[in-house]
């Protein structure tokens, strides 16, 4: 089991806690040296007032992020939990893959969602309507700019014809692009277009707000897998390699409530149902405590779970 740690650059109205280069390295070398295997940013670039005051985050960029990150690690993967592909021309979000994969050596991968908060695309001047026919299209062109070849291609909003993009990504034939979403068409996604697949344990109250289906724990998740075993095989392809999801039980982590062995128990019943990732997050103000928690983490779960 791999295990993949969110840094926490959405909590930026800290400011240099977690929102500076010095911070994003920092906070990037050691969960490298604790033995982690890939650290993760998400990404909200313009969002609504409304949404901020009932739970939102901002986000720095993850690109730039993320580029920070690699500047400090030689190892560590690096991965965006999600970029939200329909926000951007497809170009330019190749483009920046292709970078930021070239600069560090072929350690990024491209976790990508069609999105869900529908001021935000109206504030980058993109049709909510449209995101996921935009995110099928923007993949598919994306794999083909990444071959660094002439490409003719035509989509919603624009045309190229006898252009091509370097550098190539160093990973061949491209990152890895993990697709996150609970639903259906997530899954249908994932298989048809993905090497990864992301989803995220959401309770019932939650699912309206998160724009996506309830995975209440394992029992769900498994109904998911099914269905995606299924649809592989109607399909002709194969199920994705990795899939990642976030242990629930046992609590969360620095809490009173927090059990190891309970954990570790869910830990192992995720890799048997063929789970290669576990998503990490904790809940700090300051970065002094990020530090702390990701040492006592490897120690108390990471390094137990290795002999599972």
């Amino acid at each position: 089991m791999k295990f993949t740690l969110q840094l926490p650059t959405d909590r930026v109205q800290l400011g240099a806690e977690f929102g500076t280069a010095q911070a994003v390295m920092e906070m990037a070398a050691v969960s490298e040296a604790s033995g982690y295997d890939a650290v993760f940013v998400t990404e909200h670039p313009i969002p609504e007032d409304e949404w901020m005051r009932t739970g939102g985050h901002h986000a720095l960029d993850p690109f730039v992020a993320l580029a920070f990150a690699a500047a400090s690690t030689t190892r560590l993967l690096l991965q965006t939990n999600l970029c939200v592909i329909p926000y951007r021309n497809p170009f330019l979000t190749a483009k920046a893959v292709a970078t930021l994969d070239s600069m560090s050596g072929g350690r990024f991968v491209l976790g990508a969602g069609a999105g869900y908060l529908e001021p935000e695309f109206r504030a980058l001047g993109v049709d909510f309507s449209r995101r996921n026919e935009l995110f099928d299209e923007a993949l598919v062109v994306m794999k083909r700019t990444w071959g660094g070849e002439s490409v003719d291609i035509e989509g919603e909003g624009f045309e190229a014809r006898g252009h091509h993009a370097l550098p190539r990504p160093a990973s061949d034939p491209h990152p890895p692009i993990w697709i996150g979403g609970n639903s259906k068409r997530a899954i249908r996604r994932a298989v048809d277009h993905g090497d990864g697949w992301m989803p995220i344990p959401n309770p019932s109250r939650f699912a309206k707000r998160r724009g996506t289906p309830a995975i209440e724990g394992l029992a769900d998740l498994e109904q998911r897998l099914v269905y995606m075993r299924d649809y592989a095989q109607q399909a002709g392809r194969e199920v994705p390699r990795d899939l990642i999801f976030m242990s629930v039980k046992g609590g969360m982590y620095g809490s009173p409530k927090f059990d190891a062995q309970e954990k570790l128990d869910e830990i192992g019943q995720m890799s048997q149902m063929g789970i290669t990732h576990v998503a990490v997050a904790f809940p700090v103000d300051t970065r002094a405590d990020f530090v702390d928690y990701v040492e006592r983490f490897a120690s108390d779960v990471i390094e137990p779970a290795s002999r599972l």
